[in-house]
């Protein structure tokens, strides 16, 4: 299936067009406390799934907008967000991307991180490396928090854990060069593997929102944990802490492992 990624990259770059329909992006529903979808989200998961299906109907898809019960995560499984970084999409931001996954026996295989917006495509295989537009990209080489400019996830759809994350994101601010927030799990992944920031972290992660992304960083010679320091997996859920081959332990050692787990 690798051999195809050529494919698999192209049925993602032609979903990226859907972003474009601001009329599709201006119909929401509220699925919870800051957490919204369109009629893009259902229309780029519907067109990828589809194809994918067409192609590799012997694998399995999980999506954001879906039920995934039946998921049986000892196979091979396409891990798909349509829109990372929806509310973004609604204000037309413009810092927004499709982030399709392979898994196979829980484990990332391939990644593929699109933001149509600028036509960047990230991608990479289990092994291969990880490149930009075919040009390959590493992680950066800052190795203090005072050379390091961090980008920043603020759990909106868990806004009671604000009193716990913000005196944190204070401290990393007065430590770091600068601190951004893009609103999107994937572009702040591959913006770490291609170097241009040096650690992102973020809690309640889904799946969907780091499993291209986390295999994108490693591949670019980088660190992907959770907040007490160990190599993330693929759980549904994960807190994580990603950047170059240093930054991620200073994270989690300085700042994020004294964080309450949920």
């Amino acid at each position: 299936m690798q051999t195809d990624i050529e494919k698999i990259k192209a049925i993602v770059v032609e979903a990226g067009k859907l972003f474009e329909n601001r009329e599709a992006a201006g119909h929401t529903r509220i699925k919870g406390t800051a957490d919204y979808v369109t009629e893009v989200d259902f229309a780029v998961q519907s067109m990828i799934c589809g194809k994918l299906q067409e192609i590799y109907p012997q694998v399995q898809f999980m999506g954001e907008e879906k039920s995934n019960d039946e998921i049986d995560r000892s196979g091979m499984v396409w891990v798909l967000d349509p829109v990372d970084g929806t509310t973004n999409l609604i204000h037309d931001y413009r810092n927004s991307a499709i982030s399709l996954a392979l898994m196979e026996r829980q484990r990332i295989v391939m990644g593929i991180v699109y933001n149509p917006y600028n036509r960047e495509l990230f991608w990479a295989r289990e092994g291969g490396g990880a490149y930009l537009n075919g040009q390959a990209i590493h992680v950066s080489n800052a190795e203090k928090m005072a050379e390091s400019l961090i980008s920043i996830g603020t759990s909106p759809y868990y806004k009671e854990m604000a009193a716990e994350n913000f005196p944190v994101f204070q401290s990393i601010f007065m430590d770091c060069q600068d601190i951004r927030r893009t609103g999107s799990a994937a572009l702040d992944l591959a913006n770490v593997a291609c170097g241009r920031i040096d650690g992102y972290f973020e809690r309640g992660l889904k799946l969907w929102d780091f499993a291209a992304g986390m295999l994108l960083v490693r591949e670019a010679g980088g660190l992907v944990l959770d907040y007490q320091g160990m190599e993330a997996g693929t759980e549904y859920m994960s807190d994580i802490a990603a950047g170059n081959a240093g930054i991620p332990r200073v994270l989690t050692e300085r700042y994020l492992g004294l964080l309450k787990r949920e």
